[in-house]
């Protein structure tokens, strides 16, 4: 690819970069946290802003859909020239929590520059990905070289619960030949990365019990046990000596792609003095293509509020990460039935599946649009494009695969490692932004040849 269409669209990039910028600060001014029924309204409020943004781009046609109970989506059209494919652009405009206000440096919900990054929540994930195709739309007038579908869910932090149902009544509303997600992050801020695996994720709720009731641990203590002893117990069988997922049956993977610097990784994650990495592998094989098991919760007395009796009943919730390849509903079961194995001294242990699974997805990295991503990409961000995977489940990806089998998915983002997605100061490098949003400029305009 020669570099004379980045000549030609880098102009009209560079030219719709500080509009977007400032309207990616308002967006960020809105806290639309739709798994907080406090911030409904903002959510709603989010959905309309970003319906205005698409009708000033230049959209013909800007609907807000919602499923029943679902948040507010919005979907926009872009005609493009006759004979040419359909692109759907999606990101999403609901956030996160913000982890506690106190914690942050600068207000979650009041967008601050500090060297060279723009931090608030949503900056990030996904308020940038909104606002990185509305750049491109802006670049091009309104008049993109392709169909333009413009697709900004509203609930993809809650898990995308209704996203079915929407593409189930919207289907041909929604219908494209390529669809690219800017859900992902890059490794470095001038290496562009397609992701092309995502691991999956279940979760199960184990409650453990061995009394009618509290009592006394100095009168009965000794012969007879507490529950929250043998939870902790069975608790701990769910890894091996040196971090390995010790549940029997799943899938265990490698990536080829290169290690990362463990001491990078480790200020990345903010792991502490001394604390060891667990399994065994390169860091992208563990993160990334390898199961993981963290204890999200317990339900037990505060420390504050314990007293010397023994705890008839306690349980916790587990939540488990599956490597490409696995299925899911087979993996919860293996999940239950170790814990249900594990629980010593006769305990009775009640495990119950949660909903809301998220198979692991492998994408399909052929064909021509992914060939016309490589090259936009690598001239946009002056390096090659690397396939990644996530060690995070992204349940709406396999979703839009599933309705849409003829379409290509290519899963991009506007993150970086420090962009803290999720975590205290979310952050997004906007030199980072320019450029990703340049390489979908030119994404558009191969996918036209």
């Amino acid at each position: 690819m020669s570099d004379q269409p980045a000549r030609a669209l880098a102009p009209a990039v560079d030219a719709a970069l500080p509009g977007a910028r400032a309207d990616l600060e308002r967006l960020v001014r809105i806290p639309s946290i739709w798994a907080d029924p406090a911030h409904a309204a903002d959510t709603r409020r989010s959905a309309e802003a970003v319906a205005e943004l698409a009708r000033d781009a230049g959209a013909a046609d800007v609907r807000v859909i919602a499923a029943d109970g679902g948040a507010p989506a919005v979907v926009a059209r872009f005609p493009g020239p006759p004979g040419t494919p359909t692109v759907l652009l999606y990101a999403h405009h609901d956030v996160q929590p913000t982890g506690g206000d106190e914690h942050w440096t600068s207000p979650p919900f009041e967008p601050t520059e500090r060297d060279g990054r723009l931090y608030g929540r949503g900056a990030a994930d996904d308020k940038a990905g909104v606002m990185a195709h509305l750049a491109v739309l802006r670049a091009f007038e309104g008049r993109p070289p392709v169909g333009v579908t413009l697709f900004v869910e509203g609930e993809e932090e809650s898990g995308s619960p209704t996203l079915p149902a929407l593409l189930r009544e919207h289907h041909e509303l929604l219908t494209s030949d390529v669809i690219v997600i800017a859900d992902a992050a890059n490794p470095a801020v001038d290496v562009p990365a397609l992701t092309t695996t995502l691991r999956g994720l279940v979760d199960v709720t184990v409650e453990v019990a061995m009394l009618e009731r509290p009592a006394h641990s100095g009168v009965y203590g000794g012969p007879v046990g507490d529950a929250l002893t043998a939870l902790c117990r069975a608790l701990a069988t769910l890894h091996d000596a040196d971090g390995e997922v010790a549940v029997a049956g799943l899938v265990h993977g490698t990536s080829e792609a290169p290690d990362l610097d463990e001491a990078v990784f480790r200020s990345d994650v903010g792991l502490l003095d001394g604390v060891q990495l667990l399994a065994g592998g390169s860091i992208p094989t563990r993160s990334w293509a390898k199961p993981a098991v963290a204890v999200l919760g317990i339900d037990a007395p505060r420390v504050e509020e314990s007293a010397n009796v023994l705890l008839p009943r306690t349980r916790a919730r587990v939540g488990m990460r599956l490597a490409p390849g696995d299925d899911a509903v087979k993996a919860q079961r293996a999940l239950a039935e170790h814990l249900e194995a594990n629980v010593p001294w006769g305990a009775h242990v009640t495990v119950t599946p949660e909903p809301g699974i998220a198979q692991p997805f492998t994408v399909d990295n052929s064909g021509t649009a992914y060939d016309a991503a490589r090259r936009a990409f690598a001239q946009a961000y002056g390096n090659p494009v690397v396939e990644t995977g996530i060690g995070g489940s992204i349940p709406f990806i396999g979703e839009f695969a599933r309705v849409f089998p003829g379409a290509s998915v290519l899963v991009t983002g506007v993150g970086d490692p420090a962009s803290r997605w999720h975590g205290i100061d979310e952050s997004l490098d906007l030199a980072m932004f320019g450029r990703a949003v340049l390489a979908e400029a030119l994404l558009l305009a191969e996918l036209a040849g």
